[in-house]
């Protein structure tokens, strides 16, 4: 498996762009992805450290449960993912991706 496939896409959310900035515009560097559910810390420190050409400092992940969603009287799943919070040293520089 390569970077590209560790990293599937990031999450763009009110709550992870929160993360980015803390609330007097400092740089808090945190940036949210969903990885496989196989892959760990290190190979996700890895491949944003590649894809990117930043350093991590610290690697967080979770595994997310998918929910139970209606379809009339049908009821069904949406699929479990993982999600890694990663963040970054703090000499190291941001994520252009993540920009507001």
């Amino acid at each position: 498996m390569n970077s590209y496939d560790i990293l599937r896409r990031p999450v763009i959310t009110e709550r992870s762009m929160e993360a980015v900035y803390d609330k007097e515009g400092n740089e808090i560097k945190k940036y949210t992805f969903e990885v496989p559910q196989s892959v760990n810390k290190v190979e996700v420190k890895k491949a944003v450290e590649e894809v990117f050409g930043v350093t991590v400092a610290k690697v967080n992940t979770m595994n997310v449960t998918g929910k139970v969603k209606r379809m009339g009287r049908n009821e069904g799943r949406r699929p479990s993912w993982k999600k890694a919070i990663v963040t970054l040293a703090p000499g190291s520089k941001t994520i252009e991706f993540f920009e507001v």
